[in-house]
């Protein structure tokens, strides 16, 4: 595990606790497609533990980092993709097809 992981789901619980998140019109639509809502999403990304870190990644478009996960939803995998600014935006949240 990352020594920055445990700083990171630190600060993203507290953005959930003070509401400071935004879903991007991709990820509410890839919400919808799983007959879920901001709220499950919500507490999807509350939930998430280092166990479900797969990557770090560069934007291209904004040099920022990316965090990436893949949280088990029971049924499926999901792949939740979130930037952390002044809050918490939510950039992909789909179906995970390729999890081993």
């Amino acid at each position: 595990m990352p020594k920055w992981l445990p700083g990171i789901l630190a600060r993203v619980r507290k953005l959930v606790a003070l509401g400071h998140v935004r879903f991007t019109h991709k990820a509410n639509e890839e919400l919808k497609a799983l007959s879920l809502n901001q709220e499950d999403g919500l507490e999807i990304i509350v939930g998430l533990a280092a166990k479900d870190f797969a990557a770090r990644l560069t934007s291209e478009a904004t040099g920022e980092w990316m965090y990436v996960f893949k949280p088990s939803l029971g049924f499926a995998f999901v792949y939740v993709k979130l930037v952390l600014r002044g809050s918490c935006i939510v950039v992909s949240f789909h179906e995970e097809h390729d999890h081993e």
